[in-house]
């Protein structure tokens, strides 16, 4: 494939490619190959980077203000949101030093409980829609999903892709609905899930990740956190160098969510460091990097309580979601 010299340029020839099912598919099928073992190893290469302590510190506080505080269960309640939403604006109430969240994210109909429990405050709402998790609706129902999440105050939208189409090839299709909700979302951002885990090999990963951001997606995500392989190092690492290369192509920043199986500040501190290594400083900030989290933020908490007085407060110290 030539690449366009200038970035206007980039966007029309990309442009060119979802002209039809058959230009779309040889494009994708056309990416690079991806070499498992140097991505894996390269991954576990840049997870035994050493960080000091005072870069500790900031690098704690970054992924504090990258963590879309999540709740997303059949038994999620007005009183579970409220008290999320206030986690999420001043997730140490002890220390009001303490950044608050990037955003809570929760079902549809939770938006506006979400909305008023963080009115004033920088943190966003945002609300998986599209049938979430299993992306199996009709697109009608998907569109006005979103749309009841949007009505209510979404600032952000996450929508999973329809895994059993693009499994099968169907990449059109996959295309029009990313294009669709886009359209449908208005000015909510909108984070792509591809679930990773069910996708089976990285060149799919690969595949996925320039569909997503073909369609109009702002962030690419790992994964629902509802499948027994989510974020992985290697998985997020590939869809860095993805928005990486997608940006050197057009001029267009496109965002990166790894959700799910992120627990602890080591591993929250080794995604830094891809981010870093691969995509570079300009996706080191919550506007283009976040954690899909739920039990992350209180182990980043309690580091941050160490760091600071030199004892380990343990989990009393922190709420429980």
């Amino acid at each position: 494939m030539t690449m366009p010299t200038n970035a206007s340029a980039a966007a029309h020839a990309l442009t060119d490619v979802t002209a039809s099912d058959s230009t779309l598919r040889r494009f994708l099928h056309g990416l690079p190959g991806v070499d498992a073992v140097g991505l894996e190893g390269r991954a576990a290469s840049l997870g035994t980077r050493s960080i000091k302590t005072t870069a500790k510190a900031y690098a704690i506080d970054l992924a504090i203000s990258m963590v879309d505080l999540t709740t997303l269960e059949g038994a999620d309640t007005p009183g579970k949101v409220r008290a999320l939403g206030a986690k999420a604006v001043h997730p140490d109430p002890t220390d009001r030093t303490t950044p608050s969240t990037a955003a809570v994210c929760v079902y549809p109909d939770m938006v506006a409980t979400a909305k008023a429990a963080v009115a004033g405050s920088t943190v966003k709402v945002a609300s998986v829609a599209t049938a979430f998790p299993a992306g199996r609706a009709p697109l009608g129902v998907k569109l006005a999903d979103v749309r009841e999440a949007v009505a209510a105050g979404a600032d952000e939208i996450d929508m999973v892709i329809d895994r059993g189409a693009f499994l099968a090839g169907n990449y059109m299709k996959v295309y029009d609905e990313i294009v669709a909700v886009k359209e449908a979302s208005g000015a909510a951002r909108l984070k792509v899930i591809f679930e990773t885990g069910e996708l089976s090999t990285y060149d799919n990963i690969r595949r996925a990740s320039w569909l997503g951001m073909l369609g109009g997606a702002d962030f690419i995500k790992t994964s629902t956190g509802k499948v027994a392989v989510n974020a992985t190092p290697a998985n997020t690492l590939l869809m860095l160098e993805a928005v990486r290369d997608f940006r050197a192509q057009t001029g267009i920043q496109v965002g990166v969510k790894p959700a799910g199986g992120i627990r602890t500040s080591k591993d929250a501190i080794k995604f830094l460091v891809l981010v870093n290594e691969t995509a570079g400083e300009d996706w080191l900030d919550n506007h283009w990097f976040r954690f899909g989290a739920s039990s992350l933020l209180n182990d980043l908490l309690m580091q941050r309580q160490k760091l600071a007085t030199g004892r380990y407060s343990g989990p009393d110290y922190v709420t429980v979601d």
